[in-house]
């Protein structure tokens, strides 16, 4: 699976960020091939330089995929969108996203010991 990572720096008003966010997420979820999305608000930065205010993850089957729906007309207006919205102050990622259940973790790390 891959995954594009949205960064976003932190808004002088979030309550207007929050009133034009759909703007960006109509077009983002219509998006061919979007398996599914995650959003988180950062509360904190604990360590490091880069400071995000919230974190936007779109999830698809391959990197093809993502391109695919990157080029899409949707994800052409989504991305012009984005820019508006943030002025600019966002980071985009593409990541394989590698994920496992605790369990199977669990159960390997006991046939070490």
């Amino acid at each position: 699976m891959y995954k594009l990572v949205i960064l976003i720096e932190p808004q002088a008003d979030w309550d207007a960020f929050d009133q034009r966010w759909p703007e960006f997420l109509r077009p983002c979820e219509q998006m061919p091939g979007l398996q599914r999305e995650t959003t988180s608000r950062v509360d904190r930065l604990l360590h490091g330089r880069y400071h995000t205010g919230l974190i936007h993850e779109l999830y698809f089957d391959s990197m093809d995929v993502l391109k695919a729906a990157m080029e899409s007309p949707a994800g052409q207006e989504a991305g012009r969108a984005l820019q508006r919205i943030t002025e600019g102050q966002v980071t985009l990622l593409m990541a394989h996203h590698l994920e496992d259940e605790m369990s199977n973790i669990r159960a390997h790390g006991e046939a070490d010991a």
